[in-house]
């Protein structure tokens, strides 16, 4: 009976469960069976309250060396098992290169070099494009900080150059709702770090007659209706597996994927959708932890008539402690910040910036650096546009010929480049282009 149950559940019906789920979903089974035993469904005989999630676990089972959800992720993250446990698909040299002959241009360096490697159903994007059909594109940040990092740019340029390149409209969502609820942030210190985001996203380039951007707190009723009807669709056993809730957290967390979910369709945005019109397929670009959204989303919208939106996955940039770390907007000398000064740049690489070489100049030069560890590089990685200039630093890095200064020196002249060009183009983003980028209007394209 419990197999059945199991199989039936939508959430693992649609085939894209993760491992993991299986054993949330029995122990959620557990809990009410140990309600029932010891005093019906009302809970214990004593009238406490029914046992929390987190005394029904395996005491033995040691915590995963790697996790990868919403909101954690750390370890060594194996790309290739993420693939095969989300049931995603890795981009293919055939798929980049049908993108180019597309759009007519090169392909982004995070599509070249395989930082964006995988996807759902990119290719029926192509196809349809191919046809002429439209698409828009949406993502998103939670605004958690007064000014984001380098890392936080890194969805946002490549979704700026997918617009760019497809000529297409583009949804981004800021999730200060999230934030209130997940994190506890105040409405004020939300609304200042919201407006301060969106003005560092404007300075990316967006074009602004094709780009909406909207607050959760100010629109989610537009798209209320979707977010009801997502609701209506995921059960509390489906969220609980999906995103790992206990009956510790607060209804607004159990309800909140609901709301990341409805911009993927495009009757939340009847301004700029007419809703006379055919629905129009969506692609979300974002970093692989942010899928188990989208799983649950992809299964609900053939049952609501929508479309399913494509993904395309990033993988993770690395704090500056080394591959294993995670930047973090919270811990100041792991990240790069859009405000930082060129010292400060300078002085963050030099004395945090992981090495991946030797550990003095003589053995660095006999054996050689590790440029798969060395943050310097792996930056260089992510931001460095020439592909032979890139190559020649890996090799000579690799043989010993370039040192670590050398190395480090490289990425700060860059990072301090790029920070320069943004504050040129933040400077523009004045209080009266923020508001006509968050307007709702029909947008042109």
């Amino acid at each position: 009976k419990l197999c059945a149950e199991l199989l039936s559940t939508h959430c693992f019906a649609g085939g894209e469960a993760q491992p993991g789920q299986v054993r949330t979903f029995l122990l959620s089974k557990a809990q009410a069976w140990v309600c029932t035993t010891e005093g019906g469904e009302g809970g214990a005989d004593d009238g406490s309250a029914p046992p929390a999630e987190a005394e029904l676990t395996d005491v033995d089972s040691p915590k995963p060396a790697t996790a990868v959800t919403p909101w954690e992720v750390s370890g060594n993250v194996d790309y290739d098992k993420l693939v095969r446990d989300f049931g995603c698909d890795h981009i293919t040299p055939a798929m980049i290169a049908r993108i180019e002959w597309l759009t007519k241009r090169k392909a982004h360096p995070f599509l070249r070099r395989g930082l964006f490697f995988s996807h759902r159903d990119l290719n029926e994007l192509l196809d349809r494009y191919e046809r002429g059909e439209p698409f828009y594109l949406y993502t998103g940040r939670g605004p958690s900080s007064e000014s984001m990092h380098v890392g936080h740019l890194v969805p946002f340029m490549f979704t700026q150059w997918l617009q760019e390149a497809f000529n297409v409209p583009c949804v981004i969502q800021m999730t200060d709702d999230e934030k209130f609820l997940f994190r506890g942030n105040t409405f004020d210190e939300l609304a200042r770090m919201t407006r301060n985001n969106v003005r560092e996203i404007i300075a990316c380039g967006f074009d602004i007659k094709k780009t909406f951007i909207f607050s959760d707190f100010d629109y989610v009723g537009h798209m209320y209706r979707n977010v009801v009807r997502v609701q209506s669709c995921v059960t509390a056993s489906q969220a609980r597996g999906v995103f790992g809730f206990t009956l510790a957290d607060s209804i607004g967390k159990w309800a909140f994927p609901a709301v990341q979910a409805a911009p993927s369709f495009s009757s939340s945005f009847p301004h700029i959708f007419p809703p006379e019109g055919k629905p129009v397929f969506c692609l979300i670009p974002q970093a692989i932890d942010q899928d188990p959204y989208f799983r649950m989303t992809r299964d609900v919208a053939p049952r609501l008539g929508f479309l399913k939106p494509a993904l395309i996955h990033s993988k993770f940039f690395p704090a500056l402690q080394g591959p294993n770390s995670k930047m973090s907007a919270s811990v100041f000398n792991s990240a790069l910040f859009l405000t930082d000064t060129p010292q400060q740049v300078k002085d963050k690489v030099n004395q945090f910036a992981y090495s991946g070489g030797g550990a003095t100049k003589e053995i660095h030069m006999r054996d050689g650096g590790n440029p798969d560890v060395d943050v310097a590089y792996q930056y260089l990685r992510f931001f460095l546009d020439d592909d032979v200039e890139l190559q020649r630093i890996h090799d000579n890095y690799k043989a010993g010929r370039m040192l670590t200064g050398e190395l480090k020196g490289k990425l700060i002249d860059l990072v301090n480049e790029i920070l320069a060009a943004h504050r040129t183009r933040l400077a523009a983003a004045t209080d009266s282009v923020v508001d006509e980028f968050m307007r709702v209007r029909p947008l042109q394209f």
